[in-house]
């Protein structure tokens, strides 16, 4: 199966919530525990084990573990083997953007299923240009994984750079064109999908480009439901909304993981009916 059509089959069976693992060194503390790679293993991998059965994506932020080194990244390979074990789509943070072989590079490490990191879908950078990502798409097209390309997104710096207006459209227009004809004629859903901000507020951009759209910011951030259904409108059954502190504030216990994770996933439920 495609990565489109995986997750469009894991949003209709396990629910349309993406949960974020960003072991922030807070997040550590909250649970009581140290900020080492020994605390990062035991707050990454309970979390997975509490929540990756219950969602249809588990989201880490790879800066998080990358901030240890070699083990924290060996944790890392162990929480996506992990996550993708319990049924979950993994979905990579890693925003990488690159040119030629060096973007060739970052596809193998995360997309080639021979790699150790080798995740379902990654997020990128355009700002490039859109071309530069070829590489990450082709292998992700060779490989049936997705690629989420930044687009709209929440931080104040954003707009100047993603609202620049060039002849025609918007950078971030542009993005989105781009997305919408790499997922021209796809079914029931494209491989290519954009990230929009659930905090942005609002937009005239086209967002139903036959494709996924993460959005970042549900939950803690202040994005909610009603915000996910005005932003995205008609594209909002295509919405992945993500929420990290929202549930992994719950823990360190495993039952109220899971509780705070299946609580989120049936508040965005109705979107699948837009």
């Amino acid at each position: 199966m495609t990565f489109g059509a995986r997750l469009h089959h894991a949003m209709t069976t396990r629910g349309r919530l993406c949960v974020g693992i960003d072991p922030h060194s807070s997040l550590l503390r909250e649970w009581g525990l140290d900020d080492s790679v020994a605390g990062l293993e035991r707050f990454a991998r309970t979390a997975v084990e509490a929540i990756a059965p219950e969602v249809s994506v588990i989201k880490p932020q790879s800066a998080f573990f990358e901030r240890f080194g070699s083990r924290g990244v060996a944790v890392l390979e162990r929480v996506i083997a992990d996550a993708r074990a319990a049924g979950a789509l993994v979905l990579l943070d890693v925003k990488r953007g690159d040119i030629g072989s060096t973007s060739q590079a970052y596809a193998d490490a995360y997309l080639d299923p021979s790699s150790p990191l080798a995740s379902d879908a990654i997020t990128a950078s355009p700002y490039l240009g859109f071309a530069s990502l070829d590489p990450m798409i082709d292998t992700a097209r060779r490989h049936d994984a997705g690629v989420f390309v930044l687009a709209l997104t929440s931080n104040p710096e954003g707009p100047e750079v993603q609202h620049a207006r060039g002849q025609d459209l918007t950078v971030a227009g542009t993005v989105l064109a781009h997305l919408a004809d790499r997922n021209a004629d796809a079914t029931p859903l494209g491989d290519f999908g954009a990230v929009v901000g659930a905090t942005i507020g609002a937009t005239d951009e086209r967002l139903d480009f036959n494709g996924p759209i993460l959005a970042p910011g549900y939950g803690a951030q202040g994005g909610t439901t009603a915000d996910l259904r005005r932003i995205f409108g008609a594209a909002a059954r295509n919405v992945l909304p993500s929420s990290s502190r929202a549930v992994l504030s719950a823990g360190p216990e495993t039952r109220a993981l899971r509780d705070a994770a299946r609580r989120a996933n049936d508040a965005v439920a109705a979107l699948g009916e837009a």
